[in-house]
C-alpha cells in the first residue's frame, strides 16, 4: 500500500473506479439494462446487475463466489486486451431473456426475469460464452463447443489452431474482441479459426519465479507474418463452410455482424489499412459480394459502428469532408462540416444516434440522424456524453469537470425526459475537483491544459510536469473528471502539470490527425516543445528551467525522446513501458502508421531511440512490467543495453508478472518513485 495518503486512496478505490457502472448492455426489447458493478467504493469484486426500465428498479442478477478464481489463459488475454483488471465477472453476454458468464473457467447462465444462476458443465475452462435461447457456445482450449440440453458437443477445433477467439492483432488493435457470432434464430454460427503457427513466440519469463513455465504467446511483429484468420460458417449439425473473400488481398476481418437473420456481413482490410470493404455474406454458398469499398490513401480511420448495413439496406459510412470525419449514407455526406463524427451508438426507430464533437475537442455530444438527414443534437450540458441503445430505450453516460462523478440515465420510450432514471454509482467521491485551465495553442490549435497545486499562489513559481501521451488513439484532453483525478495529485506535489494533444492524436480535424504518416517522433516532439512554450508565455508561473516529463506505453517513448532529443528542454523523464524501437512493435498498430519497415526505413529509423542513447544527458527513469504482452520487455532493455554499453548513467525498474496495465497498487506505488526521482534530480 503505498505511503502517500490518497495514492492509498487510489488503491483502496480502484482508482475511484470501484461502485461504478460499466458493461452495459440495454435488451433489444428496450425494457431491462445490464450491467457489472461492485458493491461498494471499496469492494473490487463486479457482479452482474439488472435496472428495469418501466419501474427505475435495480436487481442485483449475478456474482461470484468466495475464493480465488484461476482465469484460462484466453480470458486473462482477452482482460488484458480490455484493460479490465478489477476481479469478478469481467464480462457477459446477453440476449435479452438470458445472461452468461464464465468465472475462473465456470460456465454460469443467469434467467433475467427471475435472477436463478445455474452452474453449466462445460467441457473444460470455459471461455467467451454467447447464448442464443436454450444454447450456449463458449470456448475451451481453442475448441469451440455448444452446450444444450444434452450437454456440450463440439462444433469446431483441431490441435494446431484455434476456434471462436480473436487473435491478438484484432482484440489489440482492431477492435474485434470475440471469435464467434450465432445466427439470429441460433440454427448456425459463424466462427474464426485462427492459425498463428507462422507467427513468431516470445518468451515471457520471470526472473524472481524461475520454476515457473515460461507463457510463449504469439506475437506479430512489424513486417513479419501476420495469423492466418478464416471465418467459417457452422451447422449444428457438423456441417462446415468456409468464407470466401481475398483473403490475400485484405488479411483483416475487423468485423462481424449477424444481427439480421439472412444478412451477416464482414468488414475486411488490407495489411495497411488503407483499403476496405464490406461484404454480404450469402448464406446458401458461403461467398460473398462487395456492399461497399471504402479507401483513404493515408489509413483508414475506423469509427466504431461503421461501416454498416442500416435497415433499408443502405450503407452507412464514415468519410473525410471539409477535413473533418463525416457520415455518409450510400456515399453522401449526411452531417455538416463544423461536426466531427466518433462512434455511431446505435439506431432509435428509422433515426441513427451518434457522438461527435464541434469547436472543441474537450467535449463530446451524442446527435440524432433523423430520417429525413437531419442531425439535432441532444446532449446540452458541458462535458463527455456518449449513448448507448436497445428498442426504444436510450441510456447516455455523461461527465463533466463540473460534477464528482459520471452519470449515466435510461430514458424509456425515445428520449422522453419525465420518465428517465438513473443507474446509481457507488463509487468513492474525489476528494477534490480539479481544475485544469483548458486552452488551444500553437499555429495548430493543440488542445492543452494546466493543473496548479490546490491553493496556488499566483507569482509563485512552479516546476512543471509534461505528463503525456501524445499517441494515434488517444485523446488526453477532454472536460470528463476521471482522467484528471491523477493528474491533480502530481500537482499537489508541487509541479505545475502540463498535458497536450500534440498533432497525431484523434477526434480535432482529419489533418490533425494525419499528420503522423510515416513518422512519429518529430511532430510529436516539435508540437509539445512549441506548445509548453506558448503555455509558458501564457502562465508565467511555469519555470522552463526545471521540466520534467513522464508517460506510460506511447506516454513513455515519448518521455524517453523528450531527454534523448530535446536536452535543452527535457530536464528529466520517467519512461513507462516505452516502445523503444517500433520493429519490435506489432503488425497492426505500427504499419498503419509507419507502413512497412522495408518500405520505410528511414521512418522507422527516425523514430527509434537506440542510436540515440550515446547522446543521453538526462535522468532517465526506464520501468518496465516483465509480464508485459504488449509493449514487451525487450523495447526497455534493449535501451538500457545501448545506453550502458555507450556508458551514459540511467535507472531501470523492472516490474516481475506485472503486465501493462499495472494493477493492484502497483501504478500508485509507481507514482511515488517517480516523484521521488523527479524531485532528486530535477534542478532546484
Amino acid at each position: 500500500m503505498p505511503s502517500d495518503a490518497l495514492l492509498a486512496r487510489f488503491t483502496a478505490t480502484g482508482r475511484f473506479t470501484y461502485g461504478s457502472p460499466r458493461a452495459l448492455t440495454v435488451s433489444p426489447d428496450g425494457s431491462r439494462v445490464l450491467f457489472l458493478r461492485s458493491d461498494g467504493p471499496e469492494d473490487p469484486v463486479e457482479r452482474l446487475w439488472a435496472l428495469d426500465v418501466a419501474t427505475g428498479a435495480e436487481r442485483p442478477l449475478a456474482g461470484p463466489d468466495e475464493g480465488p478464481h484461476v482465469l484460462p489463459p484466453e480470458e486473462r488475454a482477452l482482460r488484458e486486451r480490455l484493460r479490465l483488471w478489477a476481479p469478478g465477472i469481467g464480462s457477459y453476454a446477453t440476449d435479452g431473456a438470458v445472461a452468461v458468464y464464465a468465472l475462473g473457467g465456470r460456465l454460469f447462465r443467469v434467467d433475467v426475469a427471475t435472477a436463478a444462476v445455474e452452474e453449466i458443465p462445460a467441457a473444460g475452462p470455459a471461455f467467451d460464452p454467447r447464448p442464443s435461447g436454450d444454447r450456449i457456445a463458449y470456448v475451451t482450449g481453442g475448441r469451440l463447443y455448444v452446450h444444450e440440453n444434452s450437454g456440450s458437443r463440439l462444433i469446431a477445433g483441431e490441435s494446431h489452431v484455434t476456434w471462436g477467439v480473436a487473435e491478438f492483432a484484432a482484440a489489440e488493435e482492431l477492435g474485434r474482441h470475440r471469435g464467434h457470432w450465432w445466427a439470429p434464430d441460433g440454427s448456425a454460427l459463424l466462427a474464426t479459426r485462427v492459425d498463428e503457427t507462422r507467427v513468431p513466440r516470445r518468451r515471457l519469463a520471470d526472473p524472481a519465479r524461475p520454476e515457473q513455465v515460461t507463457p510463449e504467446p504469439a506475437y506479430p511483429q512489424a513486417g513479419g507474418p501476420n495469423a492466418a484468420v478464416e471465418l467459417h460458417l457452422l451447422g449444428l449439425d457438423g456441417t462446415r463452410r468456409q468464407v470466401l473473400w481475398n483473403d490475400t488481398g485484405y488479411p483483416y476481418l475487423s468485423a462481424v455482424d449477424w444481427s439480421e437473420q439472412d444478412r451477416p456481413t464482414i468488414t475486411v482490410l488490407d495489411r495497411l489499412q488503407q483499403n476496405g470493404l464490406l461484404l454480404a455474406v450469402n448464406l446458401a454458398t458461403a461467398t460473398t459480394s462487395s456492399l461497399a469499398e471504402f479507401a483513404d490513401p493515408l489509413w483508414i480511420e475506423a469509427v466504431p459502428g461503421t461501416p454498416s448495413l442500416l435497415a433499408d439496406g443502405r450503407v452507412l459510412t464514415t468519410v473525410e469532408a471539409h477535413d473533418t470525419q463525416a457520415l455518409a449514407v450510400d456515399g453522401t455526406v449526411v452531417t455538416p462540416s463544423s461536426l466531427y463524427v466518433r462512434r455511431v451508438a446505435g439506431s432509435l426507430g428509422d433515426d441513427l444516434l451518434f457522438e461527435g464533437s464541434e469547436a472543441d475537442p474537450a467535449e463530446q455530444h451524442v446527435y440524432r440522424l433523423k430520417a429525413d438527414g437531419t442531425p439535432a443534437r441532444i446532449t446540452h450540458g458541458p462535458g463527455v456524453h456518449s449513448a448507448l441503445t436497445g428498442g426504444s430505450t436510450v441510456v447516455i453516460t455523461s461527465g463533466s469537470l463540473e460534477a464528482p462523478r459520471i452519470r449515466r440515465v435510461v430514458y424509456p420510450g425515445g428520449l422522453v425526459p419525465g420518465s428517465a432514471v438513473e443507474i446509481r454509482d457507488l463509487s468513492a467521491a474525489s476528494p477534490y475537483r480539479p481544475r485544469p485551465v483548458l486552452d488551444r495553442v500553437t499555429e495548430h490549435r493543440l488542445p492543452s491544459a494546466v493543473l496548479y497545486p490546490s491553493g496556488h499562489i499566483p507569482g509563485e513559481r512552479l516546476p512543471v510536469l509534461l505528463d503525456v501521451y501524445g499517441g494515434p488513439g488517444y485523446q488526453a484532453i477532454a472536460a470528463e473528471p476521471g482522467r484528471w483525478i491523477r493528474k491533480q495529485w502530481w500537482a499537489d506535489q508541487g509541479f505545475a502539470v502540463v498535458t497536450i494533444d500534440n498533432r497525431g492524436t484523434p477526434n480535432v480535424s482529419a489533418s490533425f490527425g494525419r499528420a503522423i504518416f510515416r513518422r512519429f517522433s518529430q511532430v510529436a516532439l516539435d508540437d509539445q516543445v512549441a506548445g509548453l512554450r506558448e503555455l509558458a508565455g501564457k502562465h508565467p508561473d511555469l519555470d522552463l528551467s526545471r521540466v520534467g516529463v513522464r508517460g506510460w506505453s506511447y506516454g513513455g517513448y515519448f518521455a524517453a525522446l523528450a531527454v534523448l532529443r530535446r536536452p535543452d528542454v527535457f530536464h528529466a523523464a520517467c519512461a513507462g513501458a516505452p516502445p523503444t524501437d517500433f520493429r519490435w512493435y506489432d503488425t497492426a498498430y505500427t504499419e498503419r502508421y509507419l507502413g512497412l519497415p522495408d518500405e520505410n526505413p528511414s521512418g522507422y529509423d527516425g523514430d527509434s531511440l537506440i542510436a540515440d542513447a550515446p547522446g543521453l544527458e538526462r535522468p532517465l527513469l526506464l520501468i518496465h512490467g516483465l509480464a508485459d504482452d504488449n509493449v514487451y520487455p525487450l523495447h526497455t532493455l534493449r535501451l538500457s543495453e545501448a545506453l550502458t554499453r555507450a556508458g551514459r548513467p540511467h535507472s531501470t525498474l523492472l516490474l516481475p508478472g506485472v503486465s501493462h496495465m499495472t494493477p493492484d497498487g502497483v501504478a500508485e506505488n509507481l507514482m511515488a518513485i517517480e516523484l521521488d526521482f523527479l524531485r532528486r534530480n530535477l534542478p532546484r
